[in-house]
Parts: C-alpha cells; structure tokens; sequence
C-alpha cells in the first residue's frame, strides 16, 4: 500500500526486504508486480522464501524486469525473524511460544493454586502486547477453572487470537468467563476420545468449536502432536501456551516448544507442594537437555523476563 501512495516516491529507490518479494496471486497480487510498477531500482533480500510457487523466481522476474537484487545481508537475522514463517511451511505446524510467570524459587502458584499476582503490572502489560500478535492461545482446563482466564489482548493487538482449551474429559464449566464471551474471540475445547457425548454437547451449544483428540491421556505427547498438527491446517504461525505446568510439561516432553518467556518476580512462595512451570516427565540426565540460545533478558520494573528460543528450532 505504501508503494501505491502518490506521497511516497519510490522511483530510483532502494527497497530492503526480509523475504523474497512473492510473485504468485494468493489473497493480495504480487509483491514483485507492485515493486516494478513502482519503478524501484534495486532490492535488498535478506532471505530468498522457501514457499515452492516462490523459491527464487520472485527474484529472476525482479532482475528479468531490469532492477538490481542483492541477496543475503543480514540474512542470519532475518532467519530469526521469519522463523515461524518457515516452522509452519516446513513442518505445517505453529511455532511454539510457551509462557509462564514464576518466583525466584520457581514457583508458578502457591500450594492451593493462588497465582494472582505474581508478575508485576508492567510483565502483564507485556504477556498482552504478545497475545495481541499471535493466532492462538493455549490453556489446559486447570488453568480454565482456577484462574477463570479470559486470554484476549487489552489493549487489543493487530490478531485476534483464537482461544484453545485442553479438556480431554469436557469437564470444563461453561459459566466461565472465556464461554460467556464468544464475540470477543473464537473459542475451541480440544477433547480426547473417552469425553462423554453429552458433556460434549454442551461445551458446542456454549458456542465452542470442538477438536476431537485421537490420543488418550496415557499419550500426551501424541495430543500435542495432534494439536499442533490441527493449528497448522488453520495456517496459523504463531501459538502461545500459557500453561499450567501439565500442558506447557507436556510440551516439553514432546520437545515441541520453540520459544520461552519466562517472567521472575523477586518473591518467595516455597513449599514442596506449590506448582512449578514444567510438569510432565521431564528429563532424566543433563545430557539429554536441549540446547537454547538466542537468549535476551528485559527489565520490566523490578520483574525479569527471559526470551530465549531451542537451537533446534531455529
């Protein structure tokens, strides 16, 4: 749209892009059509796009249409950029960011579940500055009953996330606040294959789209799979698990998390009963450990938050 602006003279530029300028109609018409019209006289690629109807060919039409293309500055960086891009055309599936708030003694709630609040202001302003930018958000049906979490962006962001909860047994309350409020975003209740029929029902009369899970609860790798796998055919990129510790664990487990924002607060909870951020089996020796990298460390008031990504994801 910016090229199509009279106030903006493009002629004789230089364009710097991320990723290979698309020539192929999908919702919007080619990128590449748009630049050469614009009269652009040289481009700057930082990533040629894996997409096959791309691949390359956005390239040869720009330098066929007589324009410079210089490719790879900054390319590492863009790798960085266009990952979740690349997880869901690569492995059709979203890229995954797990999210958790905890105390300095890694605790995510107290021992009879009061989690309210152990971030600051600031860290949640944070959490909703992120859930406003990605398709999804994942809890387990724990989370749903204690914390009765509503999971939308306010202020809101430029995606409205849809809201997607584990119930393998449809269990979940439908006088919850995330049921009572199906206009503000879509709402999902992912069940497993034992749920019963009527509890079912009631969870799609409450206005809920409802996922059926092959896997059992003795397979909950397998049910992070099946999620996963049911995201990508919605084409989304970009998932947030806000847990509890069964759920986010269990994608752990799976070695299916990408990413980590991980909010510490200068608190204390203790007791050997009070939940942690990683339920599930866990890891059996140091060795078997994933590698991370790409990590940065934010201030937000006296809360520090971790970002970092798993080195096989990248």
């Amino acid at each position: 749209s910016a090229l199509r602006d009279e106030r903006f003279a493009a002629r004789g530029s230089t364009l710097f892009v991320t990723l290979e300028p698309c020539c192929h109609f999908g919702k919007p018409p080619p990128c590449t059509r748009a630049v050469i019209d614009a009269g652009i006289a040289r481009v700057v690629v930082a990533q040629t796009d894996p997409f096959p109807a791309v691949a390359g060919q956005g390239i040869a039409e720009l330098l066929a249409a007589g324009l410079r293309v210089d490719v790879g500055l900054m390319e590492a960086e863009a790798r960085q950029l266009n990952a979740p891009y690349r997880m869901l055309l690569e492995h059709r599936r979203p890229w995954v960011i797990g999210k958790w708030a905890m105390t300095l003694d890694g605790k995510i709630a107290t021992r009879s579940g009061d989690s309210r609040w152990i971030s600051n202001e600031q860290s949640r302003a944070e959490v909703h500055r992120l859930r406003g930018r990605v398709d999804a958000i994942l809890v387990g049906r724990g989370t749903l009953e204690r914390d009765d979490p509503l999971l939308t962006a306010r202020p809101a962001g430029p995606r409205v996330a849809t809201r997607i909860v584990v119930d393998r047994h449809a269990r979940s309350p439908v006088d919850r606040q995330l049921f009572r409020t199906p206009a503000a975003a879509p709402v999902v209740v992912a069940v497993g294959p034992y749920a019963p029929a009527q509890r079912v029902a009631a969870l799609a009369n409450a206005g809920c789209q409802i996922w059926r899970l092959t896997a059992g609860d003795e397979q909950p790798e397998q049910q992070v799979a099946e999620l996963l796998a049911e995201c990508g055919r919605q084409r989304w990129t970009n998932l947030l698990v806000e847990g509890g510790g069964q759920i986010l664990g269990a994608f752990h487990d799976a070695e299916l998390l990408d990413e980590v924002h991980a909010y510490i607060a200068p608190k204390l909870i203790g007791g050997a009963g009070a939940p942690q951020p990683l339920g599930g089996i866990g890891l059996e020796r140091l060795a078997d450990m994933s590698a991370i990298t790409d990590t940065r460390i934010d201030l937000f008031g006296d809360d520090v938050r971790i970002v970092a990504r798993f080195a096989r994801s990248r």
